[in-house]
């Protein structure tokens, strides 16, 4: 064990909260599973929408939307457009050619 904050290294250190909620969500994973995640997950989306209704997604979209526009410019969502327009266009081609 490393020494830590002037440690004796035969001591325990604490655990930093990092840490912790590293090891309780290690330990709630091998319980029940990672799809476990997945359906809490839902849940808690479904009950978000319930509560704020589909305007508070709206919202909280437009402020991420933003947040990345201010951080990596216009110019990013025109290039991850691009990629993906290029992405559905190679898709329907291999589509086709698997149809024939």
């Amino acid at each position: 064990m490393t020494q830590d904050r002037g440690q004796a290294a035969d001591q325990p250190r604490d655990l930093t909260v990092r840490e912790a909620g590293k090891r309780g969500g290690d330990a709630v994973r091998a319980k029940y599973g990672a799809t476990f995640y997945e359906e809490i997950g839902r849940k808690g989306g479904k009950s978000t929408k319930q509560r704020h209704g589909p305007q508070f997604f709206e919202n909280i979209g437009q402020k991420g939307g933003n947040a990345v526009k201010d951080k990596y410019g216009q110019e990013f969502y025109e290039e991850i457009g691009h990629k993906g327009g290029q992405k559905v266009k190679r898709l329907i081609e291999e589509a086709k050619r698997a149809g024939r």
